[in-house]
């Protein structure tokens, strides 16, 4: 059975006048809430500017650095790569040691390389660890900037 014009307007009021009144006590609430809390949100703001501020001189400062790096190492324009072989020998690399090296390089996972390789991921580490102690270096960063300017992967 329909309702007539009059219970549905009395019934949008209704419900108007509580949404109303709840909005109302919510902004009170609020206002409470920031006034016993105006140290922490103080805090929070001024820890936020400085995590923003550091990030950004950080980009800054990480930009340069970059920039520098990729302007000492040669790259012949227009030419493939050639790996130098004998600076792979010098050190001591084997191929599996400049495969695990490549994949580094590319960015996968120890678990991504495991499966690319078809060995285990164990085997991976201890070929990882092995590169990064030939190539003196403690990250696999490190390892792919050192290992691109002696020309080992391109």
């Amino acid at each position: 059975m329909p309702y007539s014009c009059s219970v549905k307007r009395i019934v949008l009021l209704y419900g108007l006048c509580g949404g109303l009144l709840i909005a109302a006590l919510k902004a009170a609430e609020y206002r409470f809430v920031v006034v016993e809390h105006s140290i922490e949100i103080y805090g929070g703001v001024i820890a936020f500017v400085f995590a923003a501020v550091g990030i950004w001189l950080g980009l800054t400062l990480t930009r340069t650095k970059d920039e520098a790096v990729a302007s000492r190492v040669p790259v012949a324009a227009g030419q493939p790569f050639v790996p130098d072989e004998t600076r792979a020998l010098e050190l001591g690399l084997t191929r599996r040691e400049l495969d695990i090296l490549r994949e580094i390089a590319a960015g996968k996972s120890t678990r991504e390389i495991a499966d690319s390789l078809f060995v285990s991921e164990n085997t991976v580490k201890t070929h990882a660890s092995r590169v990064f102690s030939k190539l003196n270096v403690r990250r696999r960063t490190q390892a792919v900037h050192v290992a691109k300017q002696l020309r080992l992967i391109p």
